[in-house]
């Protein structure tokens, strides 16, 4: 897919954005965006992790839908007034993990006039994949 982004901000601006939020008291930083995709980093600690001392699947869903709504945010047209809103989320957690920090990558499978859809890979620190996520969102105005 070409570049889908309409508008590239800084990841200092998107950052900011987090302070006071779920994202940001969890630890989410935006570490990237590329020419199709998003990228974020959350660390595995007692804000993320379970009481049985694993991620929080809840955690790594909070990570993709941040991801995939900042992305589709960014694909819009900000003259427009339009913001996208979760209407659906999946995920498949395949990889426990500790420790550390997992990388989240958003990438766009449909860019609609009306909703989106994205994927969202999330990795630990080796590479592996923890959890694969889908997620749908409408295209609404503000």
């Amino acid at each position: 897919m070409a570049d889908p982004f309409k508008h590239r901000p800084g990841l200092e601006q998107l950052n900011a954005m987090l302070s006071g939020t779920a994202p940001g008291t969890l630890g989410i930083r935006i570490i990237e965006q590329g020419p199709d995709f998003l990228r974020a980093t959350m660390p595995v600690d007692e804000r993320t992790r379970q009481p049985f001392g694993l991620l929080h699947g809840g955690a790594s869903v909070l990570l993709a839908e941040t991801l995939a709504s900042f992305g589709g945010y960014l694909c819009l047209d900000p003259a427009s007034g339009q913001q996208t809103a979760g209407l659906e989320i999946n995920a498949n957690h395949l990889r426990a993990v500790t420790e550390g920090v997992v990388t989240g990558t958003a990438r766009p499978i449909h860019l609609g006039r009306t909703t989106q859809v994205w994927e969202i890979r999330i990795e630990d620190e080796r590479g592996r994949l923890v959890c694969i996520s889908r997620m749908t969102g409408a295209v609404v105005g503000r």
